[in-house]
């Protein structure tokens, strides 16, 4: 309930201030468990992925985010969960493998941080192994536009990018082959 009112109230405020619109929303499968990857450029970005879509999205947000009590609240009550950054959280990679075994969707920016366009970072490999362990169809997501006053910005939602190529592979730099062919995607939908 409160997801879909701030769901609501958020989709208003940025379609006013950002002139926001999604393409390619038919791409997110309805049921079982989804993996937005995106871009990350703004700290706007992750009500952006989940607004137009039909389904809740589940975040992980930084766990500094969490440690002022009324957002903390706010933020699981929508469906976030902290994630330590800068080394690896079992415990939010568990929930997150969790909520996709369950069949819920999850969004997830495979960079860890925010990037400037054109001059995006490495991608870190938590997106990569969440994909492969959990089975979800992975949906490549690019966020493109300003977030300025009155800009224009456009959440473009791909096809669901096949790893089915990658099952049974044992080479060790599996997660980076993943990792690139995700962010490839990524890219693409930017351009």
């Amino acid at each position: 309930m409160i997801y879909r009112i701030c769901q609501f109230l958020l989709d208003v405020l940025y379609t006013l201030l950002f002139r926001i619109r999604a393409e390619g929303l038919e791409h997110v499968p309805d049921h079982g468990p989804v993996l937005l990857c995106s871009n990350h450029i703004s700290n706007f970005d992750p009500p952006a992925v989940g607004l137009k879509v039909r389904r809740r999205v589940h975040f992980m947000a930084k766990a500094e985010l969490f440690s002022f009590k009324p957002l903390g609240a706010l933020l699981t009550a929508i469906g976030a969960f902290p994630v330590k950054r800068g080394g690896v959280s079992k415990e939010s990679i568990k929930l997150a493998l969790q909520l996709l075994k369950d069949g819920q969707v999850m969004g997830i920016f495979p960079e860890g941080t925010r990037s400037v366009p054109g001059m995006e970072g490495a991608a870190k490999k938590g997106a990569a192994m969440i994909a492969l362990r959990s089975g979800a169809s992975v949906v490549p997501v690019a966020i493109t536009g300003s977030y300025r006053l009155f800009g224009k910005v456009i959440v473009r939602y791909g096809p669901p990018v096949d790893l089915s190529i990658f099952e049974g592979d044992k080479d060790p730099e599996l997660l980076e082959r993943v990792t690139d062919v995700i962010m490839a995607h990524i890219r693409e939908l930017s351009r």
